[in-house]
């Protein structure tokens, strides 16, 4: 090996070890972002709506039914099984597919918890009003707690952070983490 290929390899391998030093940086920063975000979310978690939430869930004669679009559709999903693997019955609601007959899945007796960063998210909205007409409790763990879902539940359950770990603010990842916690802690 010459000497010139040989310096090559060095800036190369300098370069390559400064990249890798600068992703570990980054994940770094996003296990603090998202554990701020845990951080505010323990500190300013509100008892009573829990406290009613649990009462709730605890009183259900019929099923959890968990919904949610999107990135809050997969925390949605990972707490009904939770929930199933509790013992209580659970079952998760695609929202896009309850307006084309999934609805129907919801009965008296049930509960539903709708999951939104948002709050907003059109297609849950959109199951607002035959969730009232069926008399169907409704949690919502919401990030924004003006929201319509906010303003037509019995509970809610705020999981908002300040500040996502994406560096643009729009990829969900602190918001999921807070919403996942919520989900965990009923």
């Amino acid at each position: 090996m010459n000497r010139a290929s040989s310096g090559r390899n060095l800036r190369g391998d300098t370069e390559l070890s400064q990249q890798r030093q600068r992703s570990l940086d980054l994940a770094r920063e996003v296990f603090r972002i998202e554990a701020n975000a845990l951080g505010q979310l323990a500190e300013r978690f509100d008892q009573v709506p829990f406290d009613k939430a649990l009462d709730i869930l605890l009183g259900c004669a019929g099923r959890i039914v968990v919904s949610g679009m999107g990135k809050s559709g997969i925390i949605a999903r990972k707490l009904a099984g939770t929930l199933a693997s509790t013992g209580s019955p659970a079952l998760f609601l695609h929202p896009a597919e309850a307006g084309h007959g999934d609805l129907g899945l919801l009965c008296e007796g049930d509960v539903l918890v709708a999951i939104s960063q948002s709050g907003d998210t059109q297609e849950v909205v959109a199951m607002l009003p035959t969730i009232k007409r069926l008399g169907v409790p409704l949690i919502v763990i919401v990030g924004e707690t003006e929201s319509t879902m906010a303003h037509e539940a019995d509970i809610v359950l705020d999981a908002g952070v300040e500040k996502e770990a994406c560096p643009l603010g729009m990829i969900p990842t602190a918001s999921t983490t807070a919403a996942l916690a919520v989900g965990d802690a009923l």
